[in-house]
């Protein structure tokens, strides 16, 4: 997304006051807004239209939003921000899980969605246009991350990152050997404070090592320093 260029928001919400509020609200923040009633129709509108952020309901009626937000996370790069009507942090976890680069419970202040949008897309990797000669790079194994270009490759092969694991992978390659602490990766990734925010943070960490680890249970690369935090060990 080019600085100049206006975001593209889809809203998947089952319930119709909700949407509209939503598109309404998003609209006179200087988005332009598409929005679909359940899964469904969300995967028709992607069907032929590319969007910069998805909020998705958790709660709708056949496909809910933990479903169509682990099958669009497998299919784009698109990030996606979850709705829910649970407290629970398990929950919430399940979400980050399935591929979510944030969630917000409601209810909710739309001010509050808004501040979540702005900073989802700020952290969101801009794509590439220049087909130069890849720079300096981190080896990991079989993964090269290319440090410039926060891009990941396996061989020829790209591997798709989401926009809080280029975050991940920016802050760690930066200081490669170095232990970073959660709470600096909270603050870094635009989270609030508290516990279930480092938690949130370790989800994030286990789906990276999904990536760039052979066994993520005993990881070489991306390592958990005991009362310190995680670590990048490249080759």
């Amino acid at each position: 997304m080019s600085p100049v260029e206006t975001p593209h928001l889809l809203i998947v919400d089952d319930d119709q006051r909700i949407r509209e509020l939503l598109s309404r609200f998003l609209l006179r923040n200087g988005f332009l807004v598409t929005s679909a009633r359940d899964g469904a129709h969300a995967r028709r509108i992607l069907g032929g239209l590319d969007f910069d952020l998805a909020v998705l309901d958790v709660m709708m009626p056949g496909e809910d939003g933990i479903s169509l937000c682990r099958a669009l996370r497998d299919e784009r790069e698109m990030p996606i921000l979850l709705l829910t009507a649970r407290g629970e942090t398990s929950d919430r976890i399940a979400g980050l899980e399935a591929g979510a680069d944030d969630y917000l419970a409601k209810p909710f202040e739309p001010k509050e969605l808004l501040l979540r949008i702005n900073a989802i897309l700020r952290r969101a990797p801009a794509p590439v246009e220049d087909p130069a000669p890849r720079p300096a790079s981190l080896s990991l194994g079989a993964i090269r991350y290319d440090v410039d270009r926060g891009e990941m490759w396996e061989g020829e092969a790209p591997v798709r990152l989401t926009a809080t694991e280029v975050q991940l992978m920016r802050i760690f390659a930066a200081r490669p050997g170095e232990a970073v602490s959660r709470s600096f990766l909270v603050e870094e990734l635009g989270r609030g404070d508290g516990q279930a925010q480092e938690r949130a943070v370790d989800v994030q960490i286990t789906r990276l090592r999904r990536k760039i680890e052979a066994d993520p249970r005993q990881p070489r690369y991306l390592q958990t320093v005991r009362g310190e935090g995680y670590l990048l060990a490249p080759d």
